[in-house]
């Protein structure tokens, strides 16, 4: 047997569609567009949006503020958090954030934010922190590494 002798089995293609020719298909002559206007013609139609002249959609509508689309946006992480999913002298970093389920995006990088208490000894590496949560991590014997 070879490559080009390969041929699917009987019944299981179909012939392709064709549309605007005859053959029976029910979508032979006008192709299924109606006859003459914009949208029968080659190239026809309008752009997306368009509302045949009423102010569209995306016009009506009032626009507010300013989205920066280069800014950094950091995953977030509190200390509670922390100190629930890990054991005394584990590291936390964003991969481990990830597999414990706390941190579902990268995002830019991770922050950890001070709500909540630890307990346990950990050495967090995190790209930026709170003040509060990195005073209690160190309170706690901890270290707060900024990577």
């Amino acid at each position: 047997m070879k490559l080009n002798e390969l041929s699917p089995a009987a019944g299981a293609t179909r012939a392709p569609y064709r549309k605007g020719r005859g053959a029976g298909s029910g979508n032979g002559k006008t192709a299924g567009k109606g006859h003459k206007g914009q949208n029968a013609r080659s190239g026809g139609g309008v752009r997306p949006g368009f509302e045949g002249g009423q102010i569209p959609l995306y016009r009506r509508l009032p626009k507010r503020g300013f989205k920066n689309r280069f800014a950094t946006v950091y995953s977030i992480v509190n200390v509670a958090d922390i100190d629930a999913k890990f054991n005394d002298g584990d590291i936390v970093d964003l991969a481990s954030l990830k597999a414990a389920g706390l941190v579902k995006k990268e995002n830019d990088g991770l922050k950890v934010l001070g709500q909540g208490e630890i307990t346990k000894k950990l050495t967090v590496k995190a790209d930026k922190y709170s003040e509060s949560a990195k005073a209690k991590i160190e309170a706690a014997g901890g270290t707060a590494e900024v990577i």
